[in-house]
């Protein structure tokens, strides 16, 4: 019987789709395991085979434990709002709730031709009403909280408001905004509920602050850091500049300590943890503050080196800092202005990964050394963030490599405070084993001792202090775009205002534009209703709004101020949208109870499921979605809407599967094409070709080229015998490289369980790896071996026969095997050992149940859709993932004959097979008796008989 591959898919994965097979329970007496994928964002491309790697790896682990008697959750939902989908509106002027669902249909239908084993009754979809209700409700929460310091926890703002008005904020230990002014709690007593509520906001988790934000003009929207790649958008390329913002932020800062510590708590790579440790990044030392000659100002810095101190020859602000326009003098404001205006085009991740670039201005302004009162030149220079610290630094030449580069490049004072250390050509970084020297009361002492005398001295004087600081800053939370979560937030008085729980979810409205509105504001601005009425608790029309900013279009009175005058009880809305990683900090827990209306997961869900058990997804969301989800799961766990602080318990991250991309070349400045060995002596502008124009010689279909790009219609092409030969390049899969390689053919063509058993044949799963499909026929002719070892030509045959004793050892130790592949995540040397077992079965001509059952649901995991057809064929009418796992016995391996080396005088004569339990004598009579013996002694008697049970049998003459 054939194997039929694509009728035998097509069964099952209607069977899985019509019973439910992969719903999980959240009522069982199994124990739990809870496996997730990161979930995708659905965009028009579709899938390409690089991108259900994990997928794959996460699926055989669902179902390995299915089959080791778990109850498991392995749900699948879609990151539906994002940029993507609104820029395609843009363009399109179609809805992104539209392209979006087109998008998720495709998805799921090639998800589904895969075969995972996802329980999509689960499923969720970030963009829908019903789920993003609980973001706007989370970020209420978090809009009603503080952090207590002292308590290393969350608590309810209403709290906060009780200590304030029986002792004011003099002892509180709360993390807040810098500028936060001492008040008892008469005064607190004494202030407007508004003027309580622009204090409470420096308090609060999260928060309107202005702040320096990544601001791209053609997408209209703030990008996060890692959305911008060399100062241009990630999406499209565009130009981003630095620019202040008044934003919603979270102040994830206050977590860094825990989100540090934990770390230890969890089952992640090394690899992984010093990514989050990096980006956190923890530095013990003090804050000093420098008066600023003939002003009242004084500048902050945090320097973890304060035992050099006496090695300040000049201080460096970041462009962005708020003195620099303050202290700037009249002389030098046109050369501060204009590289103030440069340094904004630069992404702060350029800025830190630019060491070669030294640039700065003098402010024409000066600082006073805290201990000696000598003047300190200031200069701004764009190595410094505004971010980071205070956005200052003390700049010590000597110690410090990028400070010492400073002043050679604009020939300032390197000061030498090592004792017996050379700085003239670099700075000295060391620190255990350093004599401090030219420093005063810090002259000759050692690196700790100084370090904690200058911290002493600074409290004494007034002028610093000891301190520990984080490089993780607040996450901003607002994007200036249409499709994302509304914020559940309208103003009075300018004051945000939490819309009540009651009336959420607080739903995206209809707008005619996508773009941001002609006075530059979102594109909620755009909406006809987009006002909220205290009164009547909805969303109401804003053309009365509009009306009043028209009438007081001469006035500086905000709208908002407008409308909290008039007290009509209509208010304007936020017309911002949270950013993308918004649902996606918290989605884990929705899985959990995606269909209660009541609450985000109910208490038993949460309690029986708790966090993650297995989460895989790709390396590039270390330091954004990971620590995000982190920081919002522990503060849920605080305010007691969780019972767990961690969400992943162990992260894989997938490596990439790369394509092969071709190349043409095309002659500069002109529309013709030379082929791969003519390049030498030509100026050519390599292209990336369509893979799919391409043949295995590498050989360019030049007709079908010119017909796949007009502009190439007209290319002439210079041949090598008639042939275009293109270059090859592996890297990144890609739709924009034209090297992609759709999963839908390949399941067409050879199959799903072909495909999801090559991609996890291709190498180790944490690798990167490059995608050759040449090699797919390999894999496809395993599985046909593995049909084929089940029937006797077009008939089914399995017998009820005893299996032999070597049919029994290959399953067993294929058994053996393939489950510590599959604990260790080695799923490349499963398929391999899978492999050698049918091979070895073939050989046998095995076709005994004892043996051919196991197999069945051993390889089910890897290879679903032939698995559960040969174990229907075995007679079973349940689905093979009901079926146990089989167990490994060691009897099996365990050998019970021994081919023994027969020897004549040391040298070997012929082998002899006997049992492992025979003793001594019953070998020598055994070896003695046989006629090659008798033929090797010729008739003569031996000396001695050399027995070594288990090894060796020496007969010497």
């Amino acid at each position: 019987m054939s194997y039929h591959f694509n009728k035998i898919e097509e069964k099952w994965q209607k069977y899985w789709a019509e019973n439910q097979t992969f719903r999980a329970s959240n009522d069982s007496d199994k124990p739990k395991y809870y496996v997730l994928d990161m979930f995708p964002y659905p965009s028009g491309a579709g899938l390409h085979v690089g991108h259900p790697l994990g997928y794959i790896a996460s699926d055989i682990y669902a179902r390995f434990k299915r089959h080791k008697g778990f109850n498991v959750l392995h749900p699948q939902g879609y990151d539906s709002f994002g940029l993507p989908a609104e820029q395609y509106a843009i363009q399109t002027g179609q809805h992104p709730a539209v392209t979006t669902e087109n998008n998720i249909a495709r998805y799921r239908e090639q998800l589904d031709k895969i075969g995972f084993s996802f329980d999509w009754s689960r499923e969720v979809r970030t963009s829908e009403p019903d789920y993003y209700k609980w973001t706007q409700w989370i970020f209420i929460q978090l809009f009603e909280s503080w952090y207590d310091q002292e308590a290393e926890k969350s608590r309810p703002i209403s709290e906060l408001e009780d200590i304030f008005s029986s002792e004011g904020n003099s002892r509180i230990n709360a993390a807040c905004d810098d500028d936060i002014e001492e008040f008892s709690d008469e005064e607190w007593n004494k202030y407007s509920q508004d003027e309580k509520e622009q204090i409470l906001l420096k308090y609060r988790l999260t928060y309107l602050a202005e702040a320096e934000v990544n601001w791209c003009p053609q997408l209209g929207t703030v990008l996060a850091n890692d959305e911008v790649v060399n100062g241009v958008s990630e999406r499209g390329g565009y130009p981003v500049v630095r620019k202040k913002m008044t934003q919603w932020s979270m102040r994830i800062s206050a977590f860094a300590e825990r989100l540090l510590q934990d770390l230890n708590k969890i089952d992640w790579t090394e690899s992984l943890k010093e990514s989050q440790r990096n980006w956190i990044g923890k530095s013990v030392g003090a804050h000093v503050d420098f008066n600023i000659k003939d002003t009242d100002h004084k500048v902050g810095v945090f320097t973890t080196r304060p035992d050099t101190i006496f090695g300040v020859s000049f201080m460096t602000l970041a462009p962005e800092h708020d003195l620099v326009k303050e202290i700037t003098t009249s002389a030098q404001k046109e050369e501060v202005d204009a590289y103030i205006q440069a340094s904004a085009k630069r992404s702060e991740r350029e800025r830190m990964a630019d060491v070669k670039t030294i640039s700065g201005v003098f402010t024409g302004a000066y600082a006073e050394h805290p201990f000696t009162n000598e003047s300190i030149p200031i200069w701004i220079g764009d190595y410094v963030l505004a971010g980071y610290g205070t956005g200052a630094v003390m700049a010590v030449p000597c110690g410090d490599q990028r400070d010492h580069d400073f002043a050679r490049h604009f020939d300032l004072p390197i000061p030498n405070i090592f004792e017996n250390i050379d700085v003239s050509q670099e700075a000295y970084a060391g620190k255990e084993g350093t004599v401090i020297a030219n420093s005063d009361f810090l002259s000759g002492l050692e690196y700790k001792e100084a370090l904690n005398k200058v911290i002493l001295e600074l409290e004494k004087t007034g002028q610093g202090y000891g301190k520990t600081n984080y490089r993780l800053r607040d996450a901003v939370f607002s994007r200036q775009r249409y499709w994302g979560e509304p914020f559940p937030v309208y103003y009075v008085n300018g004051l945000p205002r939490m819309i009540d729980l009651e009336h959420l979810p607080l739903r995206l409205p209809e707008v005619e534009k996508y773009l941001p509105t002609e006075t530059g504001e979102p594109p909620l601005g755009n909406a006809i209703e987009w006002a909220w009425d205290t009164e009547k608790n909805e969303v109401v029309s804003n053309k009365m709004l509009k009306q009043v900013q028209h009438d007081e279009s001469n006035s500086d009175v905000t709208l908002s101020e407008v409308e909290g005058s008039q007290d009509n009880g209509i208010y304007p809305l936020e017309l911002n949208t949270m950013p993308g990683w918004a649902g996606s900090s918290w989605y884990l827990f929705r899985y959990m109870d995606s269909g209660n209306p009541y609450r985000f997961v109910s208490e038993e869900a949460q309690q029986y499921w708790e966090n993650v058990d297995l989460y895989i997804g790709g390396s590039e969301h270390a330091t954004g979605h990971l620590l995000y989800s982190r920081f919002w799961t522990k503060f849920l766990h605080d305010r007691g809407f969780l019972t767990v602080e961690e969400p992943f318990k162990k992260l894989i991250n997938q490596g990439m599967i790369l394509g092969t991309s071709a190349f043409v070349y095309r002659l500069e400045g002109e529309n013709v094409f030379v082929s791969k060995n003519q390049i030498k002596g030509n100026s050519v502008q390599p292209i990336h070709a369509d893979v799919s124009l391409v043949n295995s010689s590498d050989e360019l279909d030049i007709e079908g080229f010119k017909k796949w790009r007009p502009e190439f219609a007209d290319a002439k092409f210079l041949t090598e015998d008639g042939k275009y030969v293109v270059g090859r390049e592996v890297e990144k899969m890609s739709k924009s490289k034209y090297n992609v390689v759709n999963p839908d053919e390949i399941c067409h063509d050879y199959g799903a369980d072909t495909l999801r058993m090559y991609e996890m044949f291709l190498g180790p799963l944490e690798q990167a790896k490059p995608w050759n499909t040449a090699g797919i026929t390999g894999v496809h002719n395993f599985l046909k071996k593995l049909w084929k070892l089940y029937h006797n030509g077009e008939e089914f045959s399995v017998s009820d026969d005893k299996a032999s004793a070597d049919s029994l050892k290959s399953l067993h130790k294929t058994i053996k095997k393939v489950t510590e592949d599959i604990e260790d995540f080695s799923f490349n040397t499963s398929v391999s050992t899978f492999m050698i077992c049918v091979n070895e079965l073939t050989a046998q001509k095995c076709n005994s149940r004892e043996v051919l059952e196991p197999l069945v649901v051993l390889i089910a995991p890897y290879a679903p859709h032939i698995a559960e057809e040969l174990w229907e064929k075995l007679g079973n009418s349940e689905s093979v993932t009901t079926e146990s796992y089989p167990v490994f016995e060691e009897k099996y391996l365990v050998e019970s004959m021994k081919n023994y080396p027969v020897s004549f005088n040391g040298k070997m004569r012929f082998t002899m097979e006997l049992p492992l339990a025979m003793g001594k004598d019953e070998i020598e009579k055994t070896v003695m008796a046989d006629d090659r013996t008798h033929k090797q002694l010729d008739g003569r008697t031996p000396k001695k008989v050399i027995v070594v049970p288990g090894k060796i049998v020496n007969i010497v003459g």
